[in-house]
């Protein structure tokens, strides 16, 4: 048995009609005004998803219910859209934040590492010197110490 996605656009306009409790013509009216738009067959017929009856009731909660005219709705619901699309990124950003703070923790523990090895006698560095921190920002660097400055 297939499974369709809440996304996938499979309810022609009558059926959308029915499962939203609007008339066909209403949900015309809400395609054109760009409140919902519904995926389209190659003949240019409506095809809704389960989302888009979702958002169908939405619309016609907000505005039975609380009295918001059309123009409202729509600004409504590009606001949700945009905070969906913020949240989103910021879960990405936080995501790379972390990668990010993982591979300097990392860095520096090698670093560390490397610099113990250099004063208790070990290889030293090309030009013979010992790697020394360098604060930069919040980010700790390494590099040789310069005995000429």
């Amino acid at each position: 048995m297939d499974h369709f996605g809440d996304d996938t656009p499979v309810y022609v306009i009558s059926v959308a009609a029915q499962l939203s409790g609007l008339h066909p013509q209403t949900l015309r009216t809400y395609d054109r005004l760009g409140l919902v738009c519904p995926g389209r067959t190659a003949g240019r017929g409506r095809r809704y998803s389960m989302r888009d009856i979702v958002m169908l009731r939405e619309i016609q909660r907000l505005s039975q219910e609380e009295g918001i005219n059309l123009a409202g709705i729509k600004h409504i619901l590009e606001l949700q859209r945009d905070n969906q699309r913020l949240r989103d990124e910021l879960a990405r950003m936080r995501a790379a934040l972390e990668e990010l703070s993982n591979e300097l923790e990392s860095t520096r523990a090698v670093a560390a590492r490397l610099a113990g090895q250099l004063r208790r006698g070990g290889q030293a560095a090309p030009t013979g010197g010992d790697l020394v921190p360098i604060r930069q920002t919040s980010v700790v660097l390494w590099r040789e110490r310069d005995d000429r400055t």
